[in-house]
């Protein structure tokens, strides 16, 4: 059962995680050597953008994230080098969004592409994505993208993946009523763990009507080089959207 107060199904508790280390990260932080160009942008640029957690016990201050006022907030969790996020913030210039990468290969391909083009709406947090979704105020974030995560194939291994009752407790705390949360992999057993897991939990609804709704991509989709391989390869994605209910 997911964790809920007296006020009803559906009202995940807040975390009390006041002075908590970072949880357990399974994942890469480091990849490749980074180029001479890719380390300046982290030590030059990275500072722009970066989204830094205030102290202890206090919520990060959504009104003043952006330069300019926006219309709503939006995150993505595990941006990998950031071509769905970019495309997303540079088309849809009236909302916020925040990207969470703690892989430094990752945020350096971001930055390569802000370097080319600025974008003013648009922050990024280096770190576990938990963190930043015990601080963010309750009920205010329009969506949450988690797009192509590791799949942790391995049955050893399903415990690491994001998609998890107390992920989905944070999650659910932070979106809107009515706001979404979307996830896209083409790895089948994590879909169906997805599906199991999100189907289990109270304040969520999946938000399919038809058989090929999970296969089509979301509107203005903009592919990735990960999801071009996973099709070359034969692995069929599936895109499932979820209703944060009232």
């Amino acid at each position: 059962m997911s964790s809920e107060d007296e006020t009803g199904a559906g009202e995940p508790r807040r975390p009390d995680y006041p002075t908590r280390a970072r949880e357990a990260f399974f994942g890469r932080l480091k990849g490749p050597k980074l180029r001479p160009h890719q380390a300046a942008l982290l030590e030059d640029l990275l500072p722009r953008y970066r989204l830094d957690l205030p102290p202890q016990g206090e919520e990060v201050s959504t009104d003043r994230l952006f330069a300019a006022p926006v219309t709503e907030l939006r995150l993505e969790i595990g941006f990998g080098g950031g071509e769905h996020l970019f495309a997303d913030a540079a088309r849809e210039t009236g909302s916020g969004f925040i990207g969470a990468e703690p892989f430094v290969n990752g945020m350096a391909k971001m930055l390569a592409a802000l370097d080319k083009t600025p974008l003013a709406n648009l922050r990024l947090f280096q770190d576990d994505a938990t963190q930043l979704l015990d601080r963010l105020p309750a009920a205010s974030v329009s969506e949450i993208d988690l797009l192509y995560p590791d799949p942790w194939p391995k049955r050893r291994h399903w415990k690491r993946r994001f998609v998890s009752e107390t992920n989905l407790d944070r999650m659910a705390r932070v979106l809107k009523p009515g706001g979404l949360f979307r996830f896209a992999s083409d790895i089948e057993s994590y879909v169906d763990w997805t599906l199991l897991k999100t189907a289990a939990h109270p304040a969520f609804a999946w938000t399919a009507r038809r058989a090929q709704d999970w296969h089509q991509p979301f509107p203005h989709w903009q592919g990735t080089r990960y999801e071009a391989k996973a099709i070359r390869e034969g692995r069929r994605p599936a895109y499932l959207t979820f209703e944060r209910m009232a």
